[in-house]
């Protein structure tokens, strides 16, 4: 696993010190982390001191309580996981600068029907499924700005959401952006770490776009499929089969034909 990071904890307080920072992660983090204190400060670590010109940067923030939600949550903690969510996605964030606004995750597909088709199988047929996608509606959807837009946390690995046994907080704002609704939960959905997670009850949570659900679900289907095939990032993190199964359940997104169908 490739670790953009390293944590300090000390009493209160955690450091952070980033190993890999050529995305701006460590101004994204601190900027989001000022923003989220300012307007919903039980919900992410507070800041409290940074060297963002160091080498390595660092920021200091509180210490939240809480352990990584499992696997499985209960109803009770989808249903704080969803709080959670939906009070960030509350967050002012009209006064981003253009250079941090909305733009589309087209690119996050590319990387998949750019690369190597699979020798065969499964990951072949879906490899050209995804192909075939690229001719239909969704792209010039996703390609659309969207109507709302909301402040993203747009990392969804469970480890970044602490239940204390009453509410969820969220860390990790590495990878925060101007996004909307519909493509933030399919990026929660669709993430790995979320695949026990019964995802339509989840969704249930949340009043978004149907269509863009959807569509934006099977983008970041194709985003992991190429992370999981020979020679990608996540291939030895995961075990035999996966790639195959996420082959299998990006072929059945790409099949549904109504819009309130999930899995």
């Amino acid at each position: 696993m490739v670790h953009t990071h390293v944590l300090t904890v000390a009493d209160a307080l955690v450091t952070k010190r980033y190993t890999s920072w050529a995305r701006g992660e460590h101004r994204r983090e601190w900027a989001a982390l000022r923003r989220v204190h300012r307007h919903a400060p039980k919900l992410a670590p507070r800041p409290v001191e940074q060297h963002l010109d160091a080498d390595p940067p660092w920021i200091t923030m509180s210490r939240v309580p809480g352990e990584p939600l499992p696997d499985r949550p209960t109803p009770v903690q989808l249903a704080a996981l969803a709080d959670a969510v939906g009070t960030l996605w509350t967050v002012p964030h009209d006064d981003l600068s253009a250079s941090s606004g909305w733009t589309d995750d087209l690119a996050c597909a590319r990387r998949l029907t750019d690369g190597p088709r699979p020798h065969g199988g499964v990951t072949a047929t879906a490899f050209d499924a995804a192909v075939a996608w690229w001719d239909g509606p969704d792209p010039a959807l996703l390609r659309t700005r969207p109507a709302v837009s909301v402040l993203g946390h747009r990392d969804p690995n469970l480890a970044n959401y602490l239940w204390d046994g009453e509410r969820v907080r969220i860390v990790d704002f590495e990878d925060s952006a101007v996004s909307d609704p519909a493509t933030e939960l399919a990026i929660m959905v669709e993430h790995l770490s979320l695949r026990a997670v019964d995802a339509e009850a989840l969704i249930r949570h949340f009043d978004v776009d149907a269509r863009r659900l959807l569509a934006a679900r099977r983008l970041w289907a194709m985003f992991w499929l190429r992370l999981l095939l020979p020679g990608g990032p996540s291939v030895r993190r995961n075990p035999p089969g996966t790639a195959e199964r996420q082959a299998e359940r990006l072929l059945d997104l790409l099949r549904v034909d109504r819009v309130d169908a999930g899995q």
